[in-house]
């Protein structure tokens, strides 16, 4: 078995200001392994931007934006981490969640094979341009 020291003494992490953490178990049990790329990365800011009940709510631009990725990548990656019960999202605020007792892992059926995401993504984008365009008025 390998013997682990520290490599740099000078730069040994320490925990200041905030605080984030992932369970060993999230590696350990697979649900890295269960996460498409834009669900690890969302997954992963969402960790970071929580505070220590795990809340945060950024608005889905400044998401986008920050991680580089764009609406539709946003929404697939939002609602698989829903759908496999790693969040909460209320329209507002999200809630990384204690993780479940093991991963959920979801099978493409044909019912998946026949909806278009794309269209779905399209009214929901209207939507939001809409809803930021209510906002902007006096």
């Amino acid at each position: 078995m390998l013997t682990k020291r520290i490599i740099n003494a000078d730069r040994v992490r320490k925990i200041t200001g905030g605080f984030s953490f992932i369970p060993h178990r999230f590696l350990a049990d697979g649900f890295l392994a269960s996460l498409d790329r834009e669900e690890i990365i969302l997954y992963l800011f969402l960790i970071l931007a929580g505070d220590r009940y795990g809340l945060s709510c950024y608005r889905y631009d400044a998401i986008c934006t920050l991680l580089q990725i764009n609406l539709d990548e946003y929404i697939i990656a939002r609602d698989g981490l829903l759908g496999k019960d790693l969040i909460d999202f209320d329209s507002r605020i999200f809630q990384v969640l204690a993780l479940p007792p093991r991963p959920v892992i979801k099978k493409k059926s044909a019912d998946d094979e026949d909806q278009d995401p794309a269209v779905v993504a399209q009214i929901i984008r209207q939507s939001l341009r809409y809803a930021d365009q209510r906002r902007a008025l006096p």
